[in-house]
């Protein structure tokens, strides 16, 4: 269906004073915050999760020296995802138009329904991060209290009792990271590094980060979190998280969430000869996903 000048009648009559509705600032490239973002030149990335060895064993004089073995655990896989999007507008309408270019006007609607669309999609990990039906390389979802590893134990990223965010709860999610482990139980030197939350949280995490003292109490006592530098990279508000009083921790764990980048945006247009219509078209590919969930930690709220 093209836009034609029954769509366009106002811009066909003289005396229009504005045309407004398609001027408005975006919010910056919001996933850029969650996500490690690389390139990719194929169909689809793989990313396969190894096991090292389990803790060195005493050996005895005379005795025989103990053999581990190493295996790969899980693969996590990155499919390419194709997204685009057109408009058509006939000749007629662009000929009659008396205000604008209107290829230049809606070709710059397009890009901005196209950033929409990546924005929406990379936070939706977060957004599915504790629904079980959204698996990772290992099976579960992002965030789970009973992540498998290779020993037959588990590890989460999840707190064990969901809660809001507050003083309490930050800092047992901070103990808890600390508290990783590796596929074989052995302790890893993991942090978190910065917060991710909805907009909804914004002014209680910059009271728990940026107070002096501590937040919503009248002691005299300093903000651990912040005299220790824990969350050194801060916090980052992301406007398209759906879970009002769900938040994240992300973590400096290597090869945690990553985004690909497969084919930039580009834009293209082209005439038809029969009806002189003139289609516009924009198309991106991309994907977003998680290889070790180390790499967040998280709570949906109580």
């Amino acid at each position: 269906m093209a836009i034609s000048r029954a769509q366009l009648v106002k811009e066909l009559e003289p005396g229009l004073n504005a045309l407004f509705g398609l001027e408005y600032d975006q919010y910056d490239r919001e996933y850029e915050q969650i996500f490690s973002m690389e390139s990719s030149d194929r169909a689809f990335e793989e990313e396969v999760m190894l096991s090292g060895f389990g803790a060195a064993q005493t050996k005895s004089e005379g005795s025989a020296v103990s053999f581990d073995d190493a295996q790969e655990v899980y693969t996590a896989r990155y499919t390419m995802e194709t997204i685009a999007l057109a408009f058509s507008i006939t000749e007629e309408a662009i000929e009659d138009n008396l205000y604008d270019r209107l290829a230049s006007r809606y070709t710059k609607a397009l890009a901005r329904s196209m950033s929409q669309t990546k924005q929406v999609k990379g936070a939706a990990i977060l957004n599915n991060a504790f629904d079980s039906t959204y698996t990772g390389g290992d099976g579960l979802e992002l965030c789970s209290t009973a992540h498998t590893l290779a020993n037959g134990s588990t590890f989460r990223n999840e707190l064990s009792t969901a809660a809001d965010l507050n003083e309490t709860s930050l800092e047992q999610a901070l103990i808890d990271i600390a508290g990783f482990v590796d596929e074989r139980g052995l302790k890893v030197a993991v942090s978190g590094t910065k917060m991710i939350v909805p907009k909804e949280l914004q002014f209680t995490v910059d009271r728990l980060l940026e107070s002096t003292l501590r937040p919503g109490t009248a002691d005299n006592d300093i903000n651990a979190i912040r005299n220790m530098g824990m969350l050194p990279d801060g916090y980052a508000v992301n406007h398209f998280l759906t879970d009002t009083d769900a938040w994240f921790i992300k973590t400096d764990a290597p090869n945690g969430l990553k985004g690909f980048n497969r084919t930039a945006v580009r834009t293209s247009m082209e005439g038809d000869f029969d009806t002189g219509n003139v289609r516009y078209k924009a198309r991106e590919r991309y994907a977003f996903g998680w290889s070790d969930p180390r790499g967040i930690f998280g709570s949906p709220g109580a």
